[in-house]
């Protein structure tokens, strides 16, 4: 059985109170103090985002979690006999992450997993400072994230072949245009749930550990006011709105402090597996979408 879903994220940072008030304040999550940290909320899970203090800033690791212990047990006797390091974390980490149990690895580009089971719930209400009225989450889990993948092909293999995601959608990026240029490759990879990828990968290397992550909210509105909150903040506007043409969803990108984009969006399709046929998409978007790296 394959991994469930992105489950949550931890990000390493030397200002905490930067993530507070862009959690909060942009966002529009719930955050409570954590181990000179916080936790960073947005449904009926204690945390989505942890943000651990350090001496710099770094995206740590993406939290995905098998259905139960049976497929757990079985994904990682697989990562073993496949020869992937595995640690299993002790069950005072695995109660601080709220979930049963987890081991930390890694994917062949380097990027960091906790791969667990357990869906843990504390049964307090989330309240979106910012007025969200919620993010589209639940059995889809947080949202997506897009990793840095310089050995593209080797690392595909690993989330298929091993942690059993499927192939959504390819496509190959120009980042300088011309007749020259090769581009790079990208895959978005879905798991056992209705969301189009949990986890993208593209062919070149980010300094933040991560190219972006995204969330999902209901409606056009919601990415609206998000977007003027991201503007007063004076947050650096790394995407105008846009709609993509894989998975249909309208979005905007911004900086967060970590130093990686967070695609702010909704409308995300949800294929139907049984009958999908993995597309290859020769451009990015229907519209918008217009880029400024810089900030």
């Amino acid at each position: 059985m394959a991994i469930r879903s992105l489950a949550y994220v931890v990000v390493d940072t030397a200002d905490v109170e930067a993530w507070r008030a862009y959690g909060e304040q942009v966002l529009g999550m719930q955050a409570t103090d954590h181990e000179g940290g916080l936790r960073l909320r947005m449904d009926e899970r204690p945390f989505r985002m942890l943000i651990r203090q350090s001496d710099g800033e770094r995206f740590h690791a993406a939290g995905l979690v098998y259905p139960d212990k049976a497929a757990f047990d079985r994904g990682i006797a697989g990562l073993v006999d496949a020869g992937v390091a595995v640690e299993a974390a002790s069950a005072e980490e695995a109660k601080d992450r709220h979930v049963v149990e987890f081991v930390r690895c890694a994917d062949p580009s380097g990027n960091r997993l906790e791969i667990g089971w357990g869906r843990v719930v504390d049964g307090a209400p989330f309240v979106s400072p910012a007025g969200v009225p919620a993010f589209v989450t639940g059995e889809m889990g947080m949202g997506h994230v897009v990793f840095p993948a310089t050995k593209l092909a080797e690392t595909r293999a690993f989330y298929i072949d091993l942690l059993g995601f499927g192939d959504t959608d390819e496509m190959r990026v120009y980042m300088q245009g011309g007749p020259d240029d090769p581009g790079l490759g990208m895959h978005f990879l879905h798991c056992d749930n209705p969301r189009h990828h949990s986890v993208a990968l593209a062919e070149f290397p980010v300094p933040s550990g991560l190219v972006h992550m995204m969330l999902e909210v209901p409606g056009l509105d919601d990415v609206g006011r998000a977007l003027d909150r991201a503007k007063a903040a004076n947050v650096h506007i790394s995407s105008s709105l846009g709609k993509h043409m894989n998975d249909k969803m309208v979005s905007f990108y911004m900086r967060s402090p970590g130093g990686f984009d967070i695609e702010y969006g909704f409308g995300g399709i949800q294929p139907d597996w049984d009958s999908f046929t993995p597309t290859i998409s020769i451009k990015e978007d229907e519209w918008g979408h217009q880029w400024d790296f810089g900030g």
